[in-house]
């Protein structure tokens, strides 16, 4: 796993980064994780769209075609001859001197990728976790993938210090998503998961799973929920790219259902292993 990709060159990874590249200084750019299984990335053109969306809503110029980013992506799957893990690619902003403001029109963005090995979670998957609940502090414009990521990462570290695989967000009373995943919960035979607004990532999962219920004949309610109407759910499940489908058993001290995968979250695993 010795390739990376540097804006348009597969070569070998070294210490690229420039002190003063704005990713690096401010967080300014965005970025995609694509999992990739049985050497394959899955959901390639889905992941490069919420790229190309991310890139605009930031005013970010992507350097190149998404036709050319998906290639070298695929090129450089095939260069490390991976088979099961993810691609990790971001874009920045460039390096400049250390204004806070854009800087001028000849900086240009720095593209990063690179693969890293993984095992598929399916003993999880098939088992079921645990998560904590946590407030949810972050900016208000989540529906970005952007570089921005303390305030996950704080919320992740408490789920770890739990030994919980995820921590579930909520502002107030709402239940949003989690850290890294989208959460949704079932109820009388029927799914709710948070609208796709500013308030959460559109997960490419989250959205893969939807379309796999519709064809299940799944009722999905995209719509909020409140903490206590998922503590009360029936099952409980998170969704997040080579994560995949999770049954949450428990929420900090609260069995959720029968404290055992149920059924419906069963067979949505069921139907997204058919896609890999």
């Amino acid at each position: 796993m010795n390739k990376m990709l540097y804006n348009n060159r597969i070569m070998e990874r070294e210490n690229l980064i420039n002190i003063e590249d704005r990713g690096y200084q401010f967080g300014d750019g965005i970025y995609e994780v694509i999992g990739v299984y049985d050497g394959k990335p899955l959901m390639l053109d889905e992941h490069l769209e919420r790229l190309e969306r991310s890139a605009g809503e930031v005013k970010l110029s992507l350097p190149g075609t998404i036709v050319d980013l998906k290639s070298k992506l695929e090129e450089l799957v095939a260069a490390n001859g991976l088979q099961e893990g993810i691609i990790y690619m971001q874009v920045s902003r460039g390096s400049a001197a250390r204004w806070h403001e854009f800087p001028a029109s000849d900086v240009s963005p720095v593209t990063v990728a690179y693969t890293r090995a993984e095992e598929r979670m399916s003993e999880i998957e098939d088992q079921g976790a645990t998560a904590v609940l946590t407030e949810d502090i972050r900016w208000l414009r989540c529906d970005i993938k952007t570089l921005n990521l303390l305030p996950n990462v704080l919320a992740k570290q408490k789920a770890v210090e739990n030994n919980a695989i995820e921590a579930i967000l909520h502002r107030g009373d709402l239940v949003t998503e989690a850290s890294a995943s989208n959460v949704f919960i079932v109820k009388d035979g029927e799914l709710f998961t948070h609208p796709a607004n500013n308030f959460i990532l559109n997960g490419i999962t989250r959205k893969k799973v939807l379309q796999l219920c519709d064809g299940l004949g799944v009722k999905v309610n995209e719509k909020t929920y409140t903490v206590k109407d998922m503590l009360e759910a029936d099952e409980v499940f998170i969704t997040a790219t080579k994560l995949d489908v999770v049954p949450i058993l428990k929420i900090d001290d609260r069995t959720i259902g029968t404290g055992e995968p149920g059924k419906m979250t069963r067979q949505v695993l069921q139907a997204f292993r058919t896609l890999y």
